[in-house]
């Protein structure tokens, strides 16, 4: 059994520096991995994932990330990445990574992802160019959560990303802005794999629970909607299930 820590949403900044470390500070007890699903900062500075990093950094457990929109605002990416990477948090964007989890091998593959909405109410490749490079885009991004997913040697996949993979867990946003919030192409490339469980953040007023077309359990961490610190997923090839979370 590995037990998984996970929270997204959490626009840290100075002003809210230090609110979630008390409850980080028992990781070591209650989770062996940390996921942090996206919107770390609040407008994406340097000085913004200075914060994060010291909030989330010296966990004493393995802790991995994708950035969100609001990581990408300011356009300082790059210093964002270098601050996080320097205090030992591990950014997806396409690739994987395996962490031993007492001799279980813990797979984590992740993107950002993109909207484009879901079956019904979904955006097309066809029109304007806008149109179809906003369409492609989501489009390559799903295609590499496939690919890291499906190359991934492990015992346990997890795939972690920040826009929503189903529609489930946007249960409680306007209908208007779905397609905003995620996409179908991102559910599909989680169920070209044998994959254990997704989770994603972005829909502050979504709901927590979801699942693919192909079975795959789908949990909406962001802050807002889990409200604590993190939530913890107990979980093995053949199980999921929520476990003890710890709240701030």
């Amino acid at each position: 059994m590995i037990r998984i820590a996970a929270v997204g949403d959490v626009h840290i900044d100075r002003d809210v520096l230090g609110r979630f470390r008390p409850a980080l500070e028992e990781l070591p007890d209650r989770a062996d991995v940390l996921l942090l699903a996206g919107d770390l900062t609040r407008h994406g500075t340097e000085a913004e994932a200075k914060c994060v990093a010291t909030e989330f950094g010296g966990l004493g457990v393995p802790v991995i990330a994708v950035l969100g929109n609001h990581d990408h605002h300011c356009d300082e990416v790059p210093g964002v990445l270098a601050a996080l990477t320097d205090a030992g948090i591990t950014v997806l964007e396409g690739d994987s990574i395996v962490v031993d989890v007492d001799g279980t091998r813990l797979g984590v593959a992740g993107v950002k992802g993109f909207g484009g909405g879901f079956a019904g109410r979904c955006a097309s490749e066809f029109g304007e160019p806008e149109m179809k490079a906003f369409v492609r885009t989501t489009g390559t991004v799903a295609e590499r959560l496939g690919a890291a997913l499906r190359d991934l040697d492990c015992d346990v996949r997890v795939a972690l990303t920040h826009y929503a993979p189903v529609p489930d867990t946007l249960a409680g946003e306007p209908l208007e802005i779905y397609p905003f919030l995620g996409s179908y192409l991102l559910g599909q490339a989680i169920d070209s794999a044998p994959t254990d469980l997704a989770v994603h953040g972005h829909a502050h007023h979504g709901s927590e629970r979801g699942r693919t077309p192909g079975g795959v359990r789908v949990r909406n961490v962001a802050h807002p909607v889990i409200k604590q610190a993190y939530s913890v997923f107990n979980l093995a090839r053949e199980h999921v299930s929520p476990s003890a979370a710890s709240g701030i």
